[in-house]
């Protein structure tokens, strides 16, 4: 059968638009996917970003950290080579150090011989006739350091002190009257090196003892060993220097007007004398609150600010070698052998010289005491009731004169 030609045009227009058709629905399925693609394209290229990000933080996060390690490990090295150079430093300085004090401690001797050497040698000369006049003299005073010696205003006025006052400077600090017409004792700390502080103040009139406290009269206990020496010995009681033994001597005249000081730590306190140093050997030192309490003699705490800065010491740490050969020595002669420097003549770095630092001596409140025979209970009270006191006088003037709010008195 033939079909008309118009039939046949439909026809084909008609599979032409359905290929059409399906040709477009084909393409838009493409274009769909493309668009999915394009997203997911565009999806990964993000998370492709945020992956480099992340990567890019961890990597300078890793050298950030290499650096801080490399630093730290510089500055442990540089530190670690500075604490050894400084330790060797310190072992070398030591060494002279040590030669240096074993030099001076024999310079020491030497020099504390000189006036036994003197009286001797003056028995073979010309001049024998001295040597033999003082040796009289000495046999017949020979008592007199035990029962409170003698005084020259002329010593104590000389004008020596002033200037060696002035180097430091030294001052006397008085917080409250005392009565002329009583006696008492004073416990003097710490001991420091030298005892600058309390020779300046109650040895001399450099700094005006007798005119804050008039009426008074000091009397610094020395060691008995110091007046074995031929013409030293006047020189010490001239300045009010007796020995330890005229304590209960001059306590117990009923005149009054005496005060009798006492360096309790004394010279094994010496051996912990260092800039900063706040410990006071003071815990098991009841003799004197005995002494006070036997005479019935008012006990008055004195601590003196800045006493151990005026010297550096070698270290000696309880148990070494050096600490224990020096309370030996302590133990044998009864004075202490400290291992001391701080600066020289012209020049700040060694020497022997002492630091010119301020001392302020303060002379605390009176505690007042019955004269009886205390028992061992009650020396003990008392003695807990100086350490509160002289704690009290510590902490109310500690700001005043440059020690650090944090820093307190430790006691052994």
């Amino acid at each position: 059968q033939k079909w008309p030609l118009w039939a046949l045009e439909g026809g084909m227009e008609g599979e032409r638009r359905k290929e059409e058709g399906k040709k477009e629905r084909k393409e838009g399925r493409k274009e769909g996917r493309g668009r999915k693609e394009g997203r997911e394209r565009k999806e990964g290229r993000k998370e492709g970003r945020k992956e480099g990000r992340k990567e890019e933080r961890k990597r300078k996060e890793g050298r950030k950290r290499k650096k801080e390690r490399g630093r730290k490990e510089g500055r442990r090295r540089k530190e670690e080579e500075e604490r050894r150079r400084k330790e060797g430093r310190k072992e070398r300085k030591e060494g002279r150090k040590e030669e240096e004090e074993w030099k001076e401690g024999k310079r020491k001797k030497e020099r504390k011989k000189c006036c036994i050497a003197l009286f001797i040698l003056l028995l073979f000369t010309r001049f024998w006739l001295i040597s033999a006049l003082y040796g009289l003299w000495w046999a017949f005073d020979w008592d007199t350091p035990s029962q409170g010696g003698r005084r020259f205003s002329c010593v104590r006025n000389c004008t020596l002190w002033r200037y060696m006052k002035d180097y430091f400077p030294i001052t006397l600090v008085k917080t409250a009257d005392l009565d002329p017409s009583k006696n008492y004792l004073f416990g003097f700390h710490p001991h420091g090196i030298m005892v600058a502080g309390a020779f300046v103040n109650f040895c001399t009139e450099a700094t005006g003892f007798s005119k804050l406290f008039p009426g008074l009269k000091p009397h610094m206990m020395m060691l008995n060993l110091w007046f074995r020496a031929p013409f030293f010995r006047d020189y010490l009681m001239s300045g009010g220097r007796p020995s330890k033994e005229s304590g209960s001597c001059l306590l117990r005249k009923k005149e009054g007007g005496n005060i009798v000081i006492i360096a309790v730590g004394g010279a094994k306190e010496a051996l912990d004398a260092r800039p900063g140093a706040y410990t006071l050997l003071l815990e098991n030192r009841k003799g004197f609150v005995r002494l006070a309490i036997e005479n019935g003699t008012a006990l008055v705490p004195v601590f003196s600010f800045g006493e151990n800065e005026l010297f550096d010491q070698v270290e000696n740490p309880k148990g070494s070698w050096l600490r224990w050969t020096q309370e030996c020595l302590q133990k044998i002669m009864g004075i202490s052998l400290p291992l001391f420097h701080a600066r020289g003549i012209f020049q700040y770095t060694f020497g022997f010289i002492p630091y010119r630092k301020p001392i302020y001596t303060v002379v605390g409140n009176p505690s007042v005491m019955k004269k009886h025979n205390p028992s061992q209970v009650e020396v003990d009270k008392l003695h807990k009731s100086y350490l509160e006191a002289l704690c009290k006088l510590f902490e109310e003037h500690k700001l005043k004169y440059n020690v650090p709010e944090d820093m307190h008195l430790s006691f052994i």
